[in-house]
């Protein structure tokens, strides 16, 4: 049996769509652009970069809440945590910690680099924002970035497509 061609070639750019949306490096700000760049129809591109981007909270916070309780009565583990708390606060502004859900929900919106996902759930952690609501505001603002970050992609494919 032999392969369809043009499967293949889409669900690679799926796979890298979708790991490039959970990644640190780029989430769906990298994900969306390299899927819609690579001619996947936009609808394809937001939801696998959009699903992607919102693993990123559950799996996070699961991760810090485990690390913290085994690790945190090492000296060394509580004295970075403390200093990495002081630098995320910091970089996080005083408009999260004032604003809390709606704060975090508009930081993570925001499609720049230092904001997203990742940030956002470390910011709530930090801030002690309750999960539920961090996951919702973090939900949201991933959301609205997906929905920016498409659309731009799309309206640049489509200006990149006139000029050739």
């Amino acid at each position: 049996m032999a392969a369809i061609p043009g499967l293949m070639t889409m669900l690679e750019i799926l796979i890298y769509t979708f790991l490039l949306s959970i990644s640190p490096f780029g989430e769906a700000r990298a994900g969306i652009p390299y899927a819609v760049l690579n001619d996947m129809p936009v609808f394809w591109a937001f939801v696998v970069g959009l699903i992607g981007n919102l693993l990123i909270f559950p799996l996070l916070a699961w991760l810090i809440e485990a690390f913290s309780k085994k690790l945190w009565p090492n000296r060394v583990y509580k004295k970075g945590v403390v200093k990495l708390g002081r630098r995320a606060k910091k970089g996080v502004g005083s408009e999260v910690q004032k604003y809390g859900f709606w704060g975090l929900m508009v930081f993570v919106m925001i499609p720049l680099p230092g904001t997203g996902a990742y940030m956002g759930t470390i910011a709530a952690y930090l801030l002690n924002i309750k999960r539920g609501r961090a996951f919702l505001a973090v939900s949201m603002g991933v959301i609205i970035s997906c929905l920016i970050m498409a659309a731009g992609s799309y309206l640049g494919s489509m200006g990149l497509k006139t000029l050739r």
